[in-house]
């Protein structure tokens, strides 16, 4: 395979700006200039690696594709600030976290680097930022995955406890009497989004079906916490979450402590030498081992 460094900046500009007229504005070319280059390269590679659409994806045969002309990136400005620290800028790193670490350890870990990095933060369920990986679109990602997507290496973090909890209130109205299954039956249950199944397996638990469960979905890890408090449903809360939601107007509290439900958490990066990618790796396993369970 033969291609060049503009025939992979071309890719990833696609990709992230959504268009090829955006593309062209930010490498500063012609719309026609950017055409030529991303069918320069298919023809190198021999596959369709972008949908022409509105927003451009990459294909599944672009992804290994795209991940190649990132990590190449990612080498280029390591090594322009290696031969200019002063004239480069700082160093972007792109990361994909579940969104309930990065509500409670994942950014007071990074905070310290944020004044010397870049950092472009991708937020989806522990289950699936693994394929942010898998696509080139992030460097290193919190999973629940301990299998190594290809050109990565694995770390263990620990785990993160989720626990079924509700307002005080809730609990009166809907299960006064517990987790009975009758009334879990009927009671609202707060999920994140259609991926998320932590409250459903706690209810496979007690059910035999789930199918008519009423739900409201609440896709931000931050309200979805209010919501549990407001009242909307019970939720799995994370157990880091408990100390600042058990006191005040909105408190919540756990109904069923033996209900816990354990989610191995795993650092994920790509395989390169990388000053700014591991500085960020370190400070992410320093915190979630000083916080998370099993690494104490």
């Amino acid at each position: 395979m033969d291609v060049d460094l503009a025939q992979l900046r071309t890719l990833v500009a696609v990709v992230d700006e959504g268009t090829l007229e955006a593309a062209a504005r930010r490498l500063h070319v012609t719309p026609s200039a950017v055409s030529q280059r991303l069918r320069a390269l298919e023809e190198a590679t021999g596959r369709v690696l972008v949908r022409r659409g509105r927003p451009a994806a990459v294909t599944a045969a672009g992804e290994p594709v795209l991940r190649l002309a990132r990590q190449v990136g990612l080498l280029v400005a390591d090594t322009g600030r290696t031969l200019d620290p002063e004239g480069a800028g700082p160093p972007v790193v792109p990361l994909a976290l579940n969104a309930d670490s990065l509500a409670t350890w994942a950014l007071p870990a990074l905070a310290p680097l944020a004044g010397e990095l870049r950092l472009d933060l991708h937020s989806t369920d522990q289950t699936r930022t693994s394929a942010l990986l898998r696509d080139g679109t992030v460097m290193g990602a919190v999973t629940s995955d301990a299998e190594p997507v290809a050109g990565c290496r694995v770390t263990p973090l620990g785990t993160m406890r989720y626990l079924p909890c509700a307002a005080p209130g809730f609990l009166d109205r809907w299960l006064p009497d517990g987790p009975d299954p009758a009334a879990l039956a009927r009671a609202p249950v707060v999920v994140f989004d259609r991926s998320d199944d932590l409250q459903h397996a706690y209810l496979r638990r007690h059910l035999p079906t789930t199918a008519d469960v009423p739900v409201h979905h609440v896709p931000s890890s931050a309200d979805f916490l209010t919501a549990v408090a407001l009242g909307f449903g019970w939720g799995m809360l994370p157990e880091l979450q408990l100390e600042a939601a058990a006191s005040g107007d909105r408190a919540v509290r756990p109904f069923d402590p033996a209900g816990a439900v354990d989610v191995e958490l795993h650092w994920q990066q790509w395989r390169l030498e990388s000053e700014p990618l591991d500085r960020v790796a370190d400070a992410l396993v320093r915190s979630a081992r000083a916080r998370l369970r099993g690494t104490r």
